[in-house]
């Protein structure tokens, strides 16, 4: 078998792999900040309420920067698994009008 057909071995773990410091289920927090423009926050509390349907609405708080261009949007989840919270961060990333989400 010559070198170039050898498998080739990760450098790391895949992320989701990776151990992590959070006990589950857990409160956790979700931070996406963009435009305050539109249905902002209705975008990004449906993007989470995909991957957490039953957290509670009051759990979402609403912060505009003191200019009004950008909006943060927290949402506290009840975190059942770091899957579930890769899955709304990767849907949240993905979205056009989330300019950072943590």
């Amino acid at each position: 078998m010559s070198a170039m057909s050898q498998p080739i071995e990760p450098l790391s773990e895949p992320a989701s792999a990776a151990p992590t410091l959070l006990q589950f289920p857990c409160s956790f927090p979700i931070k996406a900040t963009g435009r305050a423009e539109g249905d902002f926050a209705a975008r990004v509390i449906a993007i989470v309420r995909r991957h957490a349907p039953d957290f509670d609405e009051a759990a979402v708080s609403l912060r505009e920067s003191s200019g009004g261009k950008w909006l943060a949007v927290t949402v506290t989840i009840q975190a059942e698994s770091r899957a579930q919270l890769d899955a709304i961060y990767q849907d949240l990333t993905a979205d056009e009008r989330v300019v950072w989400a943590l």
